[in-house]
């Protein structure tokens, strides 16, 4: 058994059965090191040094979930939440009330969306804009499953297809140069189109987790919802103002030096400067930000070590080089096969971004000696190192969604998130990416 496919099956196995996934991650990667013959000391050493790799990550969020609630004092979002609960208290019709859904599921797709490319924020906005949402959510009896599936469709989808923001460096800056460099002949203008028919598989699991899987309603228990967020805040036009400006200075900030921390930081200051934050609480908000979102930055920090291990065992490329030999002349399996051990890998470093560099190098030479088009050969590498991504315990893609849906404890990471993205985008992403790389292309 190859050393990757242990690893990463240990620790998805230990998610499913709700184990944590900072353990689940380290008992995979010590199964996945000792399995690849590093040895103990090897295996523990491979994830120390990982580890580093996701403390600057780690950093961000805890920053991030200060800057939120910061955000979230400022009543801004609650200007929307209050609007909607409005509208549910007036609503007497079945009519209105899935007006008022659709229209919510629709707004948080367009932000997710817009935090691809427009204001590339990634996940980000999540936990500034989810939180004070939870309660009309409540109210119109939501389920909060449909809403993660919804924010991670905006976050995978987009980047797969549209080439701006981090869909620029997805396609052009990454699978492009990758593809070229490998002997490839593929052109820009080429990849949204090869990576047309796997975003619309995903949007046909879009559509069915929207109206069929979890079109049921979902009672959650309100009295939690109002621990962590109130009913009813009192907006001052002041604090929203404050909170406008400190938005738009700490999205530049980030934009200009390419760092959450920077942002959230000069817009959490602003905040203390103008007075709606008094210096003496700075250590209750840091405390409340890094219990939003401090799990994130442990899980990625454990994800890096995991990825440290896997790459260290050296079973990735004999895991990508196996399909060569199974696979013969028979280009549907071959098809098939890369898109699975694309889905593997993917899952266990957690970053399609990273994965397109370690399989491209010989998936690029195995679809020429196959006869593949070029088109074809850029929908199996794009889709292969794009799946996971929507089905990952370590993906940002999908502890984006939990950090906001779960600030009090009603939504679980791995059944409420993870095995909903995976069931509604994996499955479709390998059935559509096969189907057009066989049949399309």
């Amino acid at each position: 058994m190859n050393a990757v496919v242990i690893a990463v099956c240990i620790m998805v196995l230990l998610s499913l059965l709700r184990v944590n996934i900072v353990i689940a991650l380290i008992i995979g990667a010590i199964a996945g090191g000792l399995t690849g013959g590093l040895g103990l000391n090897e295996t523990i050493e491979a994830f120390n040094k990982g580890l580093g790799g996701g403390a600057t990550i780690a950093l961000s969020y805890a920053m991030l979930g200060t800057f939120a609630v910061a955000i979230s004092k400022s009543g801004i979002t609650d200007l929307l939440s209050n609007m909607i609960i409005k509208k549910v208290n007036r609503g007497s019709t079945d009519i209105q009330f899935i007006y008022i859904k659709y229209l919510m599921l629709s707004f948080i797709l367009l932000a997710a969306i817009m935090s691809q490319n427009l204001i590339p924020v990634h996940i980000a906005f999540i936990p500034i804009l989810i939180p004070p949402l939870l309660h009309s959510m409540a109210e119109l009896k939501l389920d909060r499953r449909v809403v993660a599936c919804v924010i991670t469709f905006g976050l995978v989808a987009t980047y797969m297809f549209l080439p701006v923001g981090f869909g620029g460096i997805f396609l052009n800056e990454i699978l492009l140069k990758n593809l070229v460099n490998n002997g490839v002949e593929a052109a820009s203008g080429q990849l949204p189109m090869a990576m047309a028919l796997p975003v619309a598989g995903m949007f046909l699991g879009l559509i069915v987790a929207i109206f069929f899987s979890y079109k049921k309603k979902r009672v959650y228990d309100v009295s939690k919802i109002l621990e962590v967020e109130s009913e009813r805040k009192e907006i001052n036009p002041f604090f929203i103002a404050v909170a406008i400006v400190s938005a738009i200075t700490a999205l530049s900030l980030q934009l200009y030096t390419n760092s959450i921390i920077i942002g959230s930081l000069a817009g959490f200051i602003i905040f203390i400067v103008a007075g709606v934050i008094k210096a003496s609480q700075t250590q209750d908000f840091f405390a409340r930000g890094l219990k939003m979102m401090g799990m994130i930055g442990f899980i990625m920090i454990a994800a890096n070590g995991f990825a440290s291990v896997v790459n260290a065992t050296g079973g990735v490329e004999t895991l990508v080089a196996s399909v060569a030999d199974v696979i013969g002349n028979n280009k549907s399996m071959a098809a098939l096969l890369m898109l699975l051990v694309g889905l593997f890998i993917t899952m266990g470093i957690g970053s399609s971004f990273s994965t397109i560099p370690i399989i491209a190098t010989i998936y690029a030479p195995l679809c020429i000696q196959l006869d593949f088009s070029v088109m074809a050969t850029i929908t199996i590498i794009g889709t292969a190192a794009a799946l996971g991504d929507a089905g990952s315990p370590a993906s940002d893609s999908t502890l984006g969604p939990t950090s906001g849906l779960n600030v009090d404890g009603q939504h679980d990471h791995i059944w409420d998130t993870v095995v909903p993205t995976f069931i509604h985008y994996n499955i479709p992403l390998v059935i559509f990416g096969w189907f057009a790389a066989v049949y399309i292309f």
